[in-house]
């Protein structure tokens, strides 16, 4: 308890440090000239909406998830988390283990503006073992019907841009308090199909990448009913390292928002009924700075022109070291629940005006009944620039099925495909099976008693 009051004050710390930086960055570093507005280093990537959470659990806690309790929703985060997914049954308050589940989430997009841009997502896992969980995911991002234009303001045609991308995880547990995963992404994004931009015809771009994660969590006084039970949680996921994209035949391509995320939690249990956590997460963008020379050949940028690895590895010292600590991202949330059923929440996200300048408040809601789980939360700006998700409700629905059924609570060991509770056999049936069934050691060790003969009263 004590080393982890030590985490949660030098974590602290570090937050404090870096959000006090706010002296101006110089617009030239090692002699190379940023590449935009002065006193604003925005990194920029293609399909962003990668970077978009769609959980509704996460949206409420100030995007965060890379250490929160374990839900089907842990894909958009740190798929890693699943090998340890489980259920509190609200009867008795233990762990059950659960085989499969899914989720649907909405969001919209630009609601005070427009009513057709979203990010719809649906994703489902399976546990195959005990130790091994493997789960799919889609995101769907709609841009709503654009109308086309020439030079002098004719219409051309209507189109609707759209984006998704197709996830498969695995994920496996390595020992009680540590699992690993592996994913694998197929992205398309079609923003301008067939449309010509000085000469240049546009074609949708395609583009595949993955992640790897791993969580950590200890739970301490378990099945100690004089403490109060606690657990300490934290987890990294390093996502979207694949290739670049682009949407014309240019050798000049746009870089994936590939991300480092680091996140920690803290989660108590004040009785068999009450419970709240905190959760801290940290992220930064692997993709290079708009720091560089120019390359006259090519017309862009030398940094452009990197390929992906390298420029994961260049993104952590092309850029002074005040604005590398600008580049972090910091979400933090709370939550309380109610004996595993009613849970509120809220949290904090923060970015440097420097990079960006999103900051904004967030509160949540959840409902389960069953099966089932309801998830909402709304966003709040906390400063003048713009959010698209600027007072937007949205909302994910849980379904997790657990082995047998839910009348099953003893037998956790296989998906059962037959009916809970037996039919009753009839009487012939009983005999059948009892004079089928082999005798138990303690009849055999009976001894064999010999048949008497009657005693015969009729005269000789």
């Amino acid at each position: 308890m004590l080393a982890f009051k030590k985490t949660v004050t030098l974590l602290s710390i570090c937050v404090c440090a870096y959000s006090l930086l706010n002296a101006q960055a110089t617009s030239d570093y090692k002699g190379l000239h940023y590449n935009g507005p002065d006193g604003i280093y925005t990194i920029t990537t293609a399909v962003p909406f990668l970077r978009i959470n769609p959980d509704a659990r996460a949206g409420g806690m100030g995007d965060v998830g890379l250490a929160t309790p374990v839900d089907v929703n842990a894909v958009y985060t740190n798929p890693a988390k699943l090998a340890f997914i489980k259920d509190v049954d609200a009867e008795d308050g233990k762990d059950k283990d659960l085989d499969y589940g899914f989720s649907v989430s909405f969001s919209p997009w630009l609601k005070s503006l427009v009513n057709d841009i979203y990010l719809a997502s649906v994703n489902g896992y399976y546990k195959v073992k005990k130790q091994q969980t493997i789960a799919v995911s889609l995101r769907y991002f709609s841009l709503g019907s654009i109308q086309f234009t020439d030079g002098n303001g004719t219409n051309l045609n209507t189109f609707t841009p759209n984006e998704f991308a197709i996830d498969i995880h695995y994920s496996r547990m390595l020992s009680k308090y540590f699992s690993v995963a592996a994913s694998l992404r197929f992205i398309y994004s079609n923003l301008a199909s067939g449309a010509s931009v000085g000469g240049v015809l546009v074609r949708p771009g395609i583009a595949g990448s993955g992640d790897l994660s791993w969580f950590y969590h200890k739970t301490f006084h378990e099945n100690d009913e004089k403490k109060m039970q606690h657990e300490f949680s934290m987890g990294m996921n390093v996502s979207n390292i694949g290739s670049k994209m682009s949407y014309t035949s240019s050798i000049v391509k746009d870089y994936l928002p590939a991300n480092l995320g680091l996140g920690f939690g803290y989660t108590l249990d004040i009785d068999k009924h009450n419970s709240i956590g905190g959760y801290l997460d940290f992220n930064k963008l692997l993709v290079p700075s708009p720091f560089g020379a120019y390359d006259s050949v090519n017309q862009t940028f030398f940094y452009r022109e990197q390929s992906s690895i390298k420029g994961i590895f260049t993104s952590f010292g092309d850029a002074p070291f005040i604005q590398q600590l600008r580049y972090i991202n910091t979400g933090i949330g709370a939550e309380y629940f109610y004996n595993k059923q009613f849970g509120v929440r809220a949290g904090y996200f923060y970015e440097s005006n420097t990079a960006g300048g999103r900051q904004f408040v967030t509160a949540g809601l959840t409902v389960k009944y069953k099966v089932s789980t309801l998830n909402f939360s709304y966003l709040i700006p906390t400063t003048i620039i713009r959010n698209p998700l600027d007072n937007t409700l949205r909302f994910s629905l849980v379904f997790n099925f657990s082995k047998g059924g839910p009348k099953n609570k003893e037998n956790n060991s296989g998906i059962s495909l037959v009916p809970d509770t037996p039919k009753k056999k009839g009487k012939k049936q009983q005999d059948d099976q009892q004079q089928e069934q082999p005798a138990t050691p303690q009849q055999q060790q009976q001894p064999q008693t010999q048949p008497v003969e009657p005693i015969s009263t009729s005269p000789k």
